[in-house]
This record gives structure tokens, sequence and C-alpha cells, in this order.
């Protein structure tokens, strides 16, 4: 079984998040040669996204969720650094503006996609309203428990309008998060990034648990899988995200298109 198989959520089937360890390393030995073969992958990605904008034909859409501290920023800082920035753009969800509140929830959401030969990074997204809006009961149940199949025939829109969705729920358990909370705490440079929420949602980690449980079991698609990355070693965090996209972006068999003149007739004075 590939590694992507292995961390897939697959359709119609439970996300079993209790069941998946967050320190699991499948498939790799050591960090050393994880570190290797995610130069490899960094590169290779990088081809294909040059491809992706020569073609013209695919977008590319990469969700990442996870609990506070879980890595979110650390993985599209490391894994993403080998992309063309002008062809790629991240979008980081907060709470919602005063005129995003006046639309419905897929509305900014919708707007932040990326068009045909881009990249798309979402930190955090339209999760959150099945989510945090679940647990802090900022909307009733009867709204936020059809947002499954609302985000469903979304992701299905733009899957058949060529957009290549990739959702990875980045998996730390809460003895992880806090010492990731307690080194940021120490570490003068880090400090800003701390908030009176990351403290008190830790009291939540049920709720949240239960909540992440729903949503990658009822919105795990064909069209749109979710992963479980195991995430407390970030070493293969890393290696693991990089995978998962090569190897579905090989499976596009991309091309460059032929050029839109005759080259042999080209005669440089």
């Amino acid at each position: 079984m590939s590694l992507s198989s292995q961390l897939r959520v697959e359709p119609g089937h439970s996300a079993k998040i209790l069941h998946r360890n967050p320190n699991a390393t499948p498939g790799v030995k050591n960090k050393a040669g994880a570190e290797a073969e995610l130069e490899k992958n960094m590169s290779r990605l990088a081809e294909l996204q040059y491809l992706l904008y020569a073609e013209c034909k695919h977008a590319v859409l990469i969700v990442f969720q996870a609990m506070d501290a879980g890595g979110k920023d650390g993985t599209i800082r490391h894994v993403m650094s080998s992309l063309n920035p002008q062809g790629t753009m991240v979008t980081s969800f907060k709470v919602p503006t005063a005129e995003e509140a006046k639309h419905d929830f897929l509305w900014r959401i919708h707007k932040a996609t990326p068009r045909l030969g881009e990249f798309g990074i979402f930190n955090r997204s339209h999760y959150e309203d099945v989510l945090v809006v679940r647990v802090h009961n900022l909307a009733p149940k009867p709204v936020w428990s059809e947002r499954y199949d609302h985000i469903n025939a979304f992701e299905k829109l733009l899957a058949e309008s060529h957009v290549k969705i990739f959702k990875f729920f980045l998996h730390i358990n809460k003895d992880e998060q806090k010492k990731r909370i307690e080194k940021r705490l120490d570490d003068p440079t880090r400090q800003w990034k701390l908030s009176p929420s990351d403290f008190a949602e830790r009291d939540y980690w049920d709720d949240y648990t239960e909540a992440y449980e729903d949503a990658l079991t009822r919105c795990s698609t064909p069209w749109a899988p979710w992963y479980v990355i195991p995430a407390n070693r970030k070493w293969f965090r890393n290696l693991a995200v990089s995978h998962v996209l090569v190897e579905a972006l090989e499976e596009l068999k991309m091309s460059f298109p032929k050029p839109s003149m005759d080259i042999s007739k080209v005669k440089l004075k």
C-alpha cells in the first residue's frame, strides 16, 4: 500500500482520528533519509508547478487544517518554499469580517480559489464553519449540519472546473501541542504568535476532535479526499505532504503545449 493510500481517508469510511498515531512514520526509516527525499520532492514540485502554469488546464488547491500549533505555517513555509510565488497564493482565513459575515459562508472561500495554472493554499478554510462554529455554538446545529453537503457540492464544482484539491489534516496529540506552545512562551521571537485563545481552546480538545472526525469522515470524497498526516514529527509531516502532492500531480500527465508558431522558420538577425 502506498504512503498516500495509508494517509488518505477513504470516501465512505470513518476517519478514525483517535486510531491514527501522530508519531507514525510509515515507510520511513530515519530523519536523514526523509530530508533527502523531501529535497527531491520539492524540486519535482517546482517542475510540476511550471508544467501546470504552461499547460494552464488545471489549478491546484491545498487546504491545511490542524489544532492550534499543529504546524500549518511551518508546513507551508517548508514544503511550498520551492514554488514560484508568481503562481502561488496563500490565504489565511480568520474570523469573518463584517462584509464576509453578510454573505453565505462559502462566499469568501470561492473568491480565494486559484485560477487555472496556479496554486492556491488555504491556511484554515471553509471547514472552520463545521469546526469552531460547531464547538462554540456560533450557529445552531440545523445550520452547521447542512454545511457538510454544501461543502461537498462546492468542492465537486471546483473539481469539475479542473481544480485538483488536496486537504491535509495535520494530526498532533495534546502533549505535543503543549510542548509547542511552551516553546513559544520561551522564545521572544515567537511570543507574538500567542493569543489567549491558544490556551482557552485546549479545554475544547475533545470537542474539536469529535468535530474533525465528522468533518473528515463526511467530506472525504473521490474528488476531494482528506489526508491525515502524522505531524508530531515535523520532518515526516513535510515529507508526507510533499509525497502526496507529487504523486497526485504526476498522475495528471501534464505536458508543455506546442509553440504557437513554426519555430523552424524563426531566424534572428
